[in-house]
């Protein structure tokens, strides 16, 4: 495979932004050297990861289903130099220095939750595929909100990767190849059990179909169309404050795996939704309704997140829309992931999905983001009506809450901003 070409900024970012942008790496860059001390500009690399968004599959990647998302113009930049030390040293804007020696991959238990065991984990996995590996310096500047279902920690495994993909294997590693050491990282050494799609979205870039059929080989699917065309933005709305919904999360995947159980099978992607509409009385008796009604929400999702890639491909944008629509409507009264069952007096996201529907009378297209229980919503909202939109969002759940966004065509790359 041939080494991936460097962009320059205003191809990533566009006219538009090149002057904010140009200003953003000349001040990365300045950080880099006060911290670091100046080294030859001509050894210095410079690379940016974006974040996020989920856009289709609301809890059908645990269950070999589809999903759909797009990388978003919110991004990690890193300015990086080779050193020869075995060792990685990042230095992330607000945050203590993060070192780790390339000696000792071993998995740290005290590292667990940490910026260092994700370094120490993604190193390990390139040396577990039989990549190259290499020292480097790094200072990074994140402007991904942590917290926002953004996916800020997969932009910043994927920045990792491509770091080293880059620096010490002529960066020819497939960005999904990427994906899967950051999950890895993020599985066994931060501890966290996180789906690949955070990290696939941000290697990937642009609008992505995800099958995972099969785990160890997800077919991806990149549809590349000019989505500023379409005259929408894509708006992340931070309906409350983050609390602990684990179970609510866990909840959702136990009883889909009751459904699965009656069948005798590991997964639903093994069995049909004819298998459940057919054995309904039976299956309701066993397992309760809303279990049924989790295990038919994740088969329709599988048939949107198709429809939603034919939409795209087509430039049926109006398609699109009443598709992502109908995810939301299905999360809110299928999968019922709208609101925590142990407290039914916060409904944020709820009262999210009545004010945005109110504002946009009936254009543009909103749902819950990501997996739902979160607070966080997402809306594709006309530009004629964005300004509107995000002071009456705004009004009601707070300045910053409502993140105005636009889909990014480019994964996790190397720059040239020389």
């Amino acid at each position: 495979m041939a080494k991936q070409k460097t962009l320059t900024l205003e191809k990533l970012y566009g006219a538009d932004a090149l002057t904010i942008q140009e200003a953003r790496y000349k001040m990365a860059i300045n950080a880099y050297e006060s911290y670091f001390g100046k080294g030859k500009k001509e050894n210095y690399r410079i690379f940016s990861a974006p974040g996020r968004a989920k856009i289709c599959g609301s809890h059908t990647d645990h269950n070999n289903g589809k999903v759909f998302a797009a990388s978003i113009n919110l991004d990690i930049i890193a300015i990086v130099e080779p050193i020869e030390a075995n060792k990685i040293a990042i230095k992330s804007e607000g945050f203590e220095e993060n070192g780790v020696w390339l000696e000792n991959l071993d998995v740290q238990p005290e590292e667990a939750n940490t910026a260092n065991a994700l370094i120490r984990g993604i190193v390990k996995g390139f040396l577990n595929r039989g990549f190259c590996i290499g020292g480097f310096k790094a200072y990074t500047v994140s402007a991904v909100p942590v917290g926002s279902g953004l996916s800020s920690s997969a932009a910043f495994e994927v920045l990792v990767g491509t770091i080293l993909s880059h620096l010490y294997n002529n960066g020819v590693i497939d960005p999904v190849k990427i994906a899967q050491i950051g999950k890895y990282a993020e599985n066994i050494y931060f501890g966290k059990q996180c789906h690949l799609v955070d990290q696939i979205a941000s290697a990937a870039g642009g609008f992505v179909s995800i099958d995972f059929k099969d785990n160890d080989v997800p077919v991806v699917q990149n549809i590349n169309l000019n989505f500023s065309s379409f005259g929408h933005h894509l708006c992340i709305v931070e309906t409350g404050d983050p609390y602990d919904l684990t179970e609510d999360y866990n909840t959702i995947v136990s009883e889909m795996k009751q459904v699965a159980d009656f069948y005798g099978v590991k997964k639903l992607r093994q069995i049909l939704r004819q298998d459940i509409v057919l054995n309904i009385t039976e299956l309701r008796r066993e397992v309760g309704d809303r279990a049924v009604l989790r295990a038919l929400h994740f088969f329709d999702e599988n048939d949107r997140v198709s429809a939603m890639a034919f939409a795209l491909k087509e430039e049926n944008f109006d398609d699109f829309l009443y598709l992502v629509s109908e995810s939301g409507n299905s999360s809110y009264k299928y999968l019922q992931s709208v609101y925590s069952s142990s407290d039914v007096t916060r409904q944020e996201m709820a009262v999210g999905q009545y004010v945005a529907n109110s504002i946009l009378k009936r254009k543009g297209a909103v749902r819950i983001h990501g997996e739902g229980v979160t607070g966080t919503l997402q809306a594709f909202v006309p530009s004629e009506f964005t300004k509107r939109f995000r002071l009456q969002i705004e009004r009601i759940f707070g300045a910053g809450s409502c993140h105005v966004l636009t889909v990014r065509p480019f994964g996790a790359v190397e720059l040239d901003i020389s």
